[in-house]
């Protein structure tokens, strides 16, 4: 159905004729012979447009449209008039309908003006749904979502941010880990204070080390003064460590005395220095897998993990996809001077279809390709990067009649095991959890079946 439409005349035989021809016409159709009754329909239903008639006893159309308008701005009004009544069309319009057509009519006329009522009303929930990400973030730090999952994000942040527990923050590259950080520390007691970060995957041990901890003049070769690290640099702050799980082993000892004791000692010195830091790490690997592995010390997870959050991914969060693809889409427009203003269907169902590896991050960049190529007002599915136009879903399959085909239940077994280690990037503790396996049972199978890829 195109939308639902609400007909008001007080002429039965004229509501019953429009509600059949606008069901012809892929319209939702329903009608009431006074205002009241329709008023009172609108109170309980959502309705995209209201259709009436001006002249009726009682409740009459000018003043439908004005209490339309009061209570429900986003509602269009479109107003039937008779012809050379132009005075009472304007009136109309001052009262703040959307349109109006003179009786007679012309039916196709009408249709074109209810569908463009249609438009503008999806307009103006569009308009209002990016006036609320804007806002969510302006308090979140650019964290945008309104899918579920990312409402338990947002009440996670507002209930511990002003904690000075430590917090790990865990989820595949390109969630949004920085900013859950940015966002903690920005609703947090601290907020006037830095905000540091560090990616522990990006620098060589020898550097890291100095990074985090500073140096004396001297300490090594290219030390020609000394310097803070990013303990002190974030001093009455925040400092957030992201890829935690690259941190070499060699370290942890280090960073975990530090965080026991409030001190560190800059490389190349004796002398310990205090710190006060609100400690936020990120990971997007599995840590208690790699403290099975002698990767990672289990004591040093233990002090990072007192509060953990985990974002997920892209794919799990449903209409956020295309919530995030519009905001985006809005933010290259205003950059670029181009009239790019909307996705078209097509477009819609390739992003809802496709896997996003690569997250936010991944569809902010498909967006901007998009919006640089488009040609049109609106995006096309050959404006979007090639892999995302010849995406195809892969489903584990099971409801086979060919019985050479079927699948033995040890196969069945490991193809889904396969499916949802993939599914949450290898995290083998968050697989364990959703196969309701304890983790040496999952891995006792993985082992067995070679740790094969899934086909």
């Amino acid at each position: 159905m195109l939308g639902r439409i609400l007909i008001v005349d007080d002429d039965q035989n004229m509501c019953e004729m429009l509600e059949n021809h606008l069901k012809s016409q892929g319209f939702d159709p329903s009608w009431h012979t006074t205002a009241e009754e329709a008023f009172s329909q609108l109170k309980h239903e959502k309705i995209d447009v209201v259709l009436t008639d001006l002249q009726m006893s009682g409740m009459d159309g000018i003043d439908l449209c004005d209490r339309v308008v009061k209570n429900w701005l986003d509602i269009p009004v479109v107003v039937m008039t008779a012809f050379g009544s132009m005075e009472t069309a304007v009136t109309a319009l001052r009262a703040g309908a959307y349109d109006f057509i003179t009786k007679p009519f012309e039916l196709n006329m009408l249709t074109f003006t209810l569908k463009r009522a249609l438009n503008h009303r999806s307009l103006q929930e569009k308009v209002k749904k990016l006036s609320k990400l804007v806002e969510q973030s302006k308090q979140f730090d650019k964290l945008l979502g309104e899918s579920p999952p990312m409402q338990k994000i947002f009440d996670l942040i507002a209930r511990v941010a002003d904690s000075e527990a430590s917090v790990l923050v865990m989820g595949e590259s390109g969630t949004g880990k920085e900013l859950v950080a940015r966002a903690l520390h920005q609703k947090s007691s601290r907020q006037a204070a830095p905000f540091v970060t560090v990616n522990c995957a990006a620098l060589p041990e020898k550097l890291l080390e100095s990074e985090l901890f500073g140096h004396t003049k001297g300490a090594f070769t290219d030390a020609k003064s000394d310097r803070k690290g990013l303990f002190l640099q974030a001093d009455g702050g925040t400092l957030f460590l992201d890829e935690m799980g690259a941190l070499p082993l060699i370290l942890q000892p280090k960073l975990l005395r530090a965080l026991e004791e409030h001190y560190v000692r800059p490389v190349g010195s004796d002398k310990e220095i205090p710190f006060n830091v609100r400690l936020i790490t990120g990971t997007n690997t599995d840590l208690e897998s790699a403290i099975e592995e002698g990767q990672f010390r289990e004591d040093l997870f233990f002090r990072i993990n007192i509060i953990q959050l985990t974002m997920p991914p892209l794919r799990s969060r449903g209409s956020d996809i295309l919530l995030l693809a519009q905001y985006f889409l809005e933010q290259f427009a205003v950059q670029s001077g181009k009239h790019v203003a909307e996705i078209s269907k097509s477009v819609a169902e390739k992003l809802l279809s496709y896997h996003w590896p690569g997250n936010v991050r991944e569809l902010r960049n498909a967006i901007e390709h998009a919006s640089v190529l488009a040609r049109y007002e609106q995006i096309t599915v050959e404006d979007l990067p090639g892999k995302i136009q010849t995406y195809r879903n892969s489903h584990i399959i099971v409801d086979n009649d060919n019985p050479s085909e079927l699948l033995s239940m040890e196969e069945v077994e490991r193809r889904y095991i396969l499916h949802v280690l993939k599914t949450v990037a290898e995290n083998r503790t968050l697989a364990a959890q959703i196969l309701r396996l304890d983790r040496k049972t999952l891995y006792r199978k993985l082992r067995h079946y070679g740790e094969k890829k899934s086909e």
